[in-house]
């Protein structure tokens, strides 16, 4: 529902635009908005849990923008739209890097990478499921039906987790606090195992250095491969946001249905749902470097056809479905790499502070299309130019194997600093 929530703007963009009289130019700001709020919240939030833990944070931040995604359908005007996207943003921002660092931390060594995938492959889910859902909903009852929807749910799955998500058993044991609710969590796993007298260690030396973790990411030796690190997700999620955010619109404009265009837009999600699945095989077996390679030029041959005059609609479903399957697939890999990367105190800020500036060129692709557009430039002007970032990531995971090792070899340094 977080996916659903931060993509589902784009996908009522056309509606939302001729209802509120919002021009394509001043569209741009109001589809970067909730990214802003997103890097916002990546980096604060993502602090604070590796401060006070991974349960908390994810409840409250879920209730948090369950209530904004509510008012979002209330707004009446575009400064309105673009002040509760931003707040709204910030609980999303919360939801990625914890959930992942969460189920990283309580799944099997051998199976780490493709369950971290899995989770995050749920941001993609949810966001291929928009298109759907605003393809059913706009027609009947209007834009503002897909965010009452996409604030409902969220509501019901923030009391669910209140009553069954549990606490980091790696946290737990680092904080040194709260010994009794690690050892309920502990028999949950195992119900034979006495814990009564247990005294509970992670072997993690960087736990007891202190420091306001943001800049410990860039200490130790981990600063170029942090950097790497950000560089990819800037340029994936700049290419992610700005394929979600004007596909629905430059494909209204070239003469399909709203409907069509929605659907159309979804196959990035689609995509990215079905590669996520399969790219984490594919890593298992070769590592992330020529994996993520690999999808970087692929991304790029695709996007770049996208814009073409002479493209038809069903070419049209496939480019854009190989180039969901290598963006949004692959983030859910580049997530998993962050996530492989940093040890246990600093997992949830590693992987949050890479989706923060990963969110810098989430509002900068939407908002810069805009003004593209606003100078006359064509569909495939704006399409050969979204090219480029893919290829840069390539070459940024490429520097990866220089600086860092194959991939194969991430995890398994990281598993002997976390456990």
């Amino acid at each position: 529902m977080d996916g659903f929530d931060v993509q589902s703007i784009g996908y009522v963009a056309p509606a939302l635009s001729n209802e509120l009289h919002i021009s394509r130019v001043q569209l741009g700001p109001v589809l970067s908005a909730a990214p802003l709020g997103v890097l916002i919240g990546s980096i604060l939030c993502s602090m604070l849990a590796d401060k006070i833990g991974r349960r908390p944070v994810l409840i409250g931040s879920t209730l948090f923008y369950a209530l904004l995604t509510w008012l979002t359908a209330r707004a009446g005007s575009l400064e309105e739209l673009r002040i509760v996207r931003v707040i709204g943003g910030i609980g999303m921002g919360a939801i990625m890097p914890n959930a992942m660092a969460l189920v990283g931390e309580y799944s099997p060594r051998r199976s780490r990478v493709t369950i971290m995938m899995i989770v995050s492959n749920g941001f993609t889910a949810g966001a291929a499921l928009g298109g759907f859902v605003a393809a059913w909903l706009l027609p009947r009852f209007g834009w503002r039906s897909v965010f009452y929807f996409g604030a409902a749910v969220p509501m019901v799955i923030a009391v669910l987790m209140i009553v069954m998500l549990p606490e980091s058993l790696q946290f737990l044991a680092l904080q040194g606090k709260r010994v009794e609710q690690l050892g309920r969590w502990l028999k949950r796993i195992r119900p034979s195992i006495d814990v009564r007298g247990a005294q509970y260690v992670v072997p993690d030396e960087q736990a007891k250095k202190g420091g306001v973790t943001f800049f410990r990411l860039l200490h130790d030796g981990r600063a170029a491969g942090t950097l790497l690190l950000w560089t990819i997700n800037f340029m994936n999620l700049l290419n992610l946001y700005f394929l979600q955010g004007w596909l629905t619109t430059v494909v209204t404009d070239a003469g399909y249905p709203q409907a069509t265009a929605a659907i159309v837009a979804s196959m990035v999600q689609v995509g990215g749902t079905i590669g996520a699945f399969t790219l984490g095989w594919f890593v298992h077996k070769w590592g992330f470097v020529p994996v993520l390679t690999t999808c970087g030029v692929l991304a790029s041959i695709n996007i770049a056809a996208i814009g073409q005059p002479w493209i038809s609609l069903a070419m049209l479903f496939t480019v854009v479905f190989i180039a969901g399957v290598c963006v949004t697939g692959g983030q859910a890999a580049i997530n998993a790499l962050a996530a492989t990367y940093y040890p246990t105190e600093l997992r949830s800020t590693g992987i949050g502070a890479g989706l923060g500036v990963g969110r810098m060129g989430a509002i900068i692709g939407p908002t810069l299309a805009s003004m593209l557009l606003g100078y006359g430039w064509s569909a495939r002007d704006l399409f050969l130019a979204a090219a480029v970032p893919p290829l840069i990531a390539a070459i940024a995971m490429i520097a990866w194997r220089f600086v860092v090792g194959t991939g194969k070899s991430v995890d398994a340094k990281a598993e002997v600093a976390a456990h």
